[in-house]
């Protein structure tokens, strides 16, 4: 559904972004993480068609964003980092404002308004002026007016900014609950909410992207490999032995003991490769005992802080 290659754009001396090259699927939450300032808004900007690329080539449902903005635009929803809401206006009425924008024809306006209003849970502030609500239900309207015309595409740039703890949750909530249907790329520096929200995760940092794939890919790759921890109770030396002969384990390393004979091993494979079974398996035709065996989790904290470093 989207298609970047090579984006590159310059504010005079400074690069906002270099070579930036990336996909998303249909029916596929992305989520563009990185540090402020590291040209997560100007990849949005460009494919909303805010402002064009100095080079390089960006498509939407088949569509050149410099070739074709107009069909582009019709076929994407856009909610900027900063919400541009009309403060005196109510919420129906600025809708119903939006959707004349849209080029919804007059006969579906009302059914639009009434299934945008319902799916962003507004129903109970309408008869407020949007300068009356919260920043959460502004972040509501926001999203109602990027869905009224019922775009395939949206683009949401920092979604949750300035948002108390329980409007975070409400909002990444919704998005998900649109992702179910709709093709959403989000960018943000909080952690957890792209973690939370996002089926994949792109990392870009001072303009290029150093990281890309489901948070357990990228904690895999930073790391080598899979990692899997397990602790046995059986011979030790009879333990490293046959450990040793596996094939598939790339390197395993003796890191505690507990009483009762229990020795704790780390065990590193190729990057993809799950030797939960076979280690299981291992155990159970020795006799010996397993009292634990987990695979590492992602930490994307650590992925994100090892990418975005200077260092990195």
């Amino acid at each position: 559904m989207i298609t970047a290659s090579n984006l590159s754009k310059y504010f005079g001396p400074t690069v906002a972004l270099k070579n930036v090259t990336f996909e998303v699927k249909k029916s596929e939450v992305l989520g563009f993480l990185g540090p402020n300032g590291a040209g997560k808004t100007t990849t949005m900007r460009i494919l909303a068609c805010y402002h064009p690329a100095d080079s390089g080539t960006a498509t939407i449902a088949g569509f050149d964003v410099f070739d074709d903005p107009l069909e582009v635009r019709k076929r994407i929803g856009y909610l900027p980092e900063n919400n541009p809401l009309y403060m005196d206006m109510g919420i129906v009425d600025y809708l119903e404002f939006i959707s004349k924008v849209r080029a919804i024809p007059p006969s579906k306006r009302k059914d639009r308004i009434r299934h945008v209003v319902e799916l962003c849970g507004l129903q109970k502030e309408l008869g407020k002026d949007i300068g009356e609500l919260s920043k959460g239900f502004r972040q509501r309207v926001g999203l109602a007016q990027a869905l009224i015309h019922d775009p395939d595409i949206l683009i949401l740039d920092e979604p949750t900014i300035g948002l108390d703890p329980t409007q975070i949750i409400e909002i990444r909530e919704l998005i998900k609950k649109i992702g179910k249907e709709k093709t959403i790329i989000l960018s943000s520096h909080i952690l957890p909410e792209v973690s939370a929200t996002c089926d994949r995760i792109i990392i870009i940092h001072q303009g290029e992207i150093v990281g890309s794939g489901t948070p357990e890919e990228m904690a895999s790759k930073s790391k080598g490999g899979e990692i899997i921890y397990i602790t046995i109770r059986g011979p030790l030396q009879e333990i490293q032995s046959k450990l040793g002969s596996m094939e598939k384990i790339k390197e395993f390393k003796k890191i505690g003991e507990k009483e009762n004979g229990l020795n704790q091993f780390e065990i590193k494979s190729d990057v993809g490769v799950d030797l939960s079974e076979e280690l299981f398996l291992l155990v159970v035709q020795n006799g010996w005992s397993l009292t634990e065996l987990h695979q590492e989790k992602a930490n994307l904290e650590n992925i994100f802080l090892q990418l975005t470093t200077k260092e990195a």
